[in-house]
């Protein structure tokens, strides 16, 4: 049966999004590898798709990387490739076939740039006293403290509906691929949530939203990342200082105090302990920096 490549595409979307869960932004940049690759090599059936090898992968990266593509995209790019020739495998009957073997270009992985929980603190004050309007304020203070307090993803803590109302001493939280796990919520984080919804103009139905636009729909994360820019610079802080941040000082702070790494892989919603190992070195690279800054030595 002759397909078009419309009909592959539309499949492998589906898939991703249905049977995979993966977000909107993922489905469309995978879908788009998939298309680049069937440009350059024509198909119009599953068996023919299947039996693309690794001369096929690397003949199809040498091209994008000749574009430009960085290491990061370009390993982005073989996982994508390979998800997509994997699909293709199980839609013509060849689920046991082995997939091409192709590494992908080594990344060096920057280590997370925490902020001290002074300026975690400072940073959610400035974002509440520079908004337009009170509600606003508390709105960006409220998502930060989310972020530092419980180390939620912005995605996650945006997402949040007002059935997740009134908040206990625990949250129970939707991550990646729809992984739920519970989060304990300070009472500095619960009040700051209550004085948000306590001076939001648009309550907090429970199908609803929790964290509004000024106009009543969804927030954005760009509105949050605009605030955080604007408050860093106020105090003085470097570019590092985003919402993002806020997660990783909050895995870091806690290491720092004695946390285990299961315990912060269950507290971050880590697929692997790998993910959360890093911080193993985030909180050696900060014990460095206080020597450094600190020790008599280092003065002289």
């Amino acid at each position: 049966m002759n397909l078009t490549h419309a009909d592959i595409l539309e499949a492998w979307g589906t898939h991703l999004a249905q049977g995979r869960r993966r977000s909107p932004h993922t489905v469309r940049a995978y879908v788009a590898t998939a298309a680049r690759l069937l440009d350059e090599h024509p198909v119009t059936d599953w068996p023919t798709l299947a039996r693309f090898d690794t001369a096929v992968l690397r003949e199809q990266l040498a091209s994008r990387r000749a574009d430009g593509l960085s290491n990061v995209s370009a390993a982005r790019e073989l996982s994508a490739l390979k998800g997509f020739l994997a699909f293709a495998r199980s839609q013509a009957g060849e689920i046991d076939a082995s997939l091409p073997r192709m590494r992908g270009p080594r990344i060096k992985k920057g280590l997370p740039r925490p902020i001290t929980p002074d300026e975690a603190v400072n940073l959610a004050v400035a974002v509440d006293e520079d908004a337009a309007e009170p509600w606003i304020g508390a709105r960006d203070r409220a998502v930060l403290l989310l972020l530092y307090g419980a180390g939620l993803r912005i995605a996650e803590a945006l997402s949040l509906k007002g059935s997740a109302l009134p908040l206990g001493e625990v949250l129970q939280v939707t991550g990646k691929g729809g992984k739920q796990r519970v989060v304990p919520i300070l009472p500095i984080v619960r009040d700051g949530v209550a004085d948000y919804v306590a001076k939001s103009p648009w309550g907090a139905p429970r199908d609803e939203p929790l964290f509004r636009g000024a106009k009543g729909g969804p927030l954005s994360q760009g509105m949050v990342q605009k605030a955080v820019a604007r408050a860093r610079v106020s105090l003085g802080l470097p570019p590092t200082a985003t919402p993002h941040a806020l997660r990783h000082s909050f895995a870091t702070h806690l290491l720092g105090a004695g946390a285990d790494l299961r315990s912060l892989q269950e507290l971050l919603g880590h697929a692997s302990l790998g993910s959360t190992q890093i911080y193993t070195k985030v909180d050696a690279a900060v014990l460095l920096d206080v020597y450094r800054n600190a020790h008599p030595r280092e003065q002289a």
